[in-house]
């Protein structure tokens, strides 16, 4: 009995661990998605604008695998084991989906950019992945509020929506 309390306390552990990894890299991408914005308009690009954005495509796409890899996969595979949580995902989980594909979309696009290719739907480009993060940030608040049995503060979603 103890071996097994032992072993579910070590399991949310490192599910605790994996969450922080997560929320640290989101708020890296974060901090690069305010820094890129506060660069627009983007009618011609700079090499320093190139670099913050090949920058934030690479951190975009490293928080999104590690989302799917930390936290979704974990249910997907069956090893969580609370109903709520369970139900919850998957509610969230087909919008997660959808904001993935836009993400992936949108560093096709971006992540070899340079200074002589055209920038021109670069703004509203990232003002809709603005949006769809908000979202999708919004919705992983909710899972990994149920997973670690707090109580959200305030989202870093309802900043982007601010």
């Amino acid at each position: 009995m103890i071996e097994q309390l032992e072993t579910i306390v070590e399991k949310r552990s490192q599910s605790h661990n994996l969450i922080e990894e997560l929320v640290v890299t989101r708020n890296d991408m974060l901090a690069l998605f305010g820094k890129l914005a506060d660069l627009k308009p983007f009618i011609e690009l700079d090499d320093a604008t190139c670099e913050i954005l090949q920058e934030f495509c690479e951190t975009l796409v490293d928080y999104t695998l590690q989302a799917h890899l930390n936290l979704y996969r974990y249910i997907e595979e069956k090893l969580e084991k609370r109903r709520k949580i369970i139900e919850l995902a998957d509610n969230i989980y087909p919008n997660i989906l959808k904001s993935t594909e836009f993400i992936s979309n949108f560093n096709d696009t971006y992540e070899n950019i340079n200074k002589n290719l055209d920038s021109s739907h670069l703004e509203s480009d990232l003002s809709k992945l603005g949006e769809t993060m908000a979202v999708r940030i919004e919705l992983e608040d909710q899972l990994i509020a149920e997973l670690t049995n707090r109580i959200p503060e305030v989202s870093v979603a309802q900043t982007l929506h601010s």
